[in-house]
């Protein structure tokens, strides 16, 4: 009787864990957390961006949301054309093709190594603010957390639901530093300014940029959901789609509210030690809810660096493998075969060192401090929006939907005056050049490999965990 009754109990607690809603909570929270990650530096990145200007920092944040809606409208319909995988490198491959992939696939591998570089850097400066005796040992903790998350990576994916239940987590606690937000009393922190360097909407212009940080999460429903081979086509394109809304929702709604609250309580740019972030939440919540904020902060961002030593591995894999487990890639391999050699976990050990590697230097290069990242952060993923929104386009020319060629347009160019913006300020330039020549030695390698077929399906491939 007892018996039968635990083996009815786990049958029953196996459905519900494979069902869909607690799958698409699970896929959808986990992609997810690289954007909400960026909350943590991203709004600060635009108040210095400001000089201080806190009266521009609420329309500033505005249009950075504006933006990420406009880039979810277009990858909402990219979704709907590959629902296998792929974003913008099946979508550049398709309409230019296939050499023209390595565009996206390049800005890709520079995105997930400042993803973790910034990360790590990120999650260091939410302990330091925490625990300020431990800002001479910046870059030590900064380069550990590089090397923890490289190490956890060791065992194999750690699933989506832990991702999942941080990205949550998180959410809660951001929403409730938000409610004592609301009955706290104003104090004036940091520095502030009135003086921006320009006029008003000249200094928006030039400052929105940088804080697009909030957007580089955008492109992974589009390629994670290949990871979701327990569903059929409508049910990959209905769960990229949801979790592309969700994404904006939760997004926009934490970003334009803790925004909100630092111009209200008068949270300027915070000294070295500490963060804006950090600063509201010691102001507005009890010590105990900013202790638990800052440790949670931390472990999303961490998270976030996570998802990206799976991803940029794996990216390496597709590129290296001779032959793919679906056959989509078959005979792509570009790459030296050790970079795709996995160990008993599934993970592409080598290219986890060499990610590690890439990142480490990124990390001490800045010194461990996420807003010297920040300003090249962005660029990068970019490229992979550009390219994915021009492939768009050209397919809503040629088959003459023209509300669809409009958005395409218009969100192209959108991403082109970012872009351009960002190129005004000269550091972007390095990791958009390191994009291109990626690309251009990845082609390289492709031609001198017979131009095997199967390379714009290489970033959903990278996405199986075989």
């Amino acid at each position: 009787m007892g018996s039968s009754h635990v083996t009815a109990t786990a049958t029953r607690w196996s459905h519900l864990m494979h069902s869909r809603p607690v799958l698409l909570f699970a896929f959808a929270f986990a992609v997810m957390a690289d954007p909400v990650s960026s909350v943590a530096y991203a709004i600060e990145a635009a108040l210095r961006a400001l000089r201080g200007d806190l009266a521009l920092l609420l329309p500033t944040m505005g249009l950075v949301v504006a933006i990420v809606v406009l880039v979810i409208v277009n990858y909402h319909q990219l979704v709907a054309r590959y629902p296998q995988g792929g974003g913008a490198a099946a979508a550049t491959g398709e309409a230019f093709g296939e050499g023209a992939a390595f565009v996206p696939i390049g800005a890709l591998i520079v995105d997930f190594v400042l993803t973790i570089a910034i990360s790590s850097a990120a999650g260091a400066s939410a302990i330091i603010a925490f625990l300020p005796a431990l800002a001479p040992w910046r870059v030590l903790i900064a380069l550990l957390l590089v090397a923890g998350v490289a190490a956890g990576t060791w065992f194999g994916h750690l699933g989506r639901a832990v991702f999942a239940v941080m990205t949550v987590a998180f959410i809660a606690l951001a929403v409730t530093v938000l409610m004592f937000g609301f009955f706290a009393d104003p104090h004036p922190v940091g520095e502030t300014s009135t003086d921006p360097g320009h006029s008003p909407l000249l200094a928006v212009a030039l400052a929105f940029p940088v804080a697009m940080a909030l957007a580089t999460g955008i492109e992974a429903p589009s390629s994670a959901i290949a990871q979701l081979g327990q569903l059929d086509d409508p049910g990959r394109r209905r769960f990229g789609r949801i979790t592309l809304w969700l994404t904006l929702g939760v997004v926009g709604t934490i970003t334009l509210g803790l925004t909100a609250q630092a111009v209200r309580l008068g949270v300027g740019v915070p000294h070295a030690d500490t963060t804006q972030i950090a600063e509201l939440a010691r102001i507005a919540a009890p010590a105990p809810v900013f202790a638990t904020f800052q440790g949670m902060t931390a472990l999303l961002l961490l998270s976030a660096a996570s998802s990206s030593f799976q991803a940029g591995p794996g990216l390496l894999k597709a590129l290296a493998r001779r032959h793919s487990s679906n056959g989509a890639g078959a005979g792509a391999g570009i790459l030296p075969g050790w970079l795709g050699r996995t160990n008993s976990h599934h993970t592409p050990y080598w290219g986890v060192v060499v990610f590690a590697a890439a990142s480490a230097a990124v990390t001490a290069a800045a010194g461990g401090r996420d807003q010297e990242l920040v300003l090249f952060y962005a660029a990068s993923v970019f490229v992979s929006f550009l390219a994915g929104l021009v492939a768009m386009s050209r397919f809503s020319l040629r088959e003459r939907r023209w509300v669809f060629l409009v958005v395409n347009l218009v969100g192209a160019l959108a991403v082109g005056f970012t872009l351009a913006v960002n190129l005004t300020r000269g550091d972007p330039v390095i990791s958009i050049a390191a994009a291109l020549l990626i690309a251009f030695g990845m082609y390289r390698l492709w031609v001198r490999s017979g131009r095997p077929r199967g390379i714009r399906n290489l970033a959903a491939e990278a996405e199986h965990h075989d």
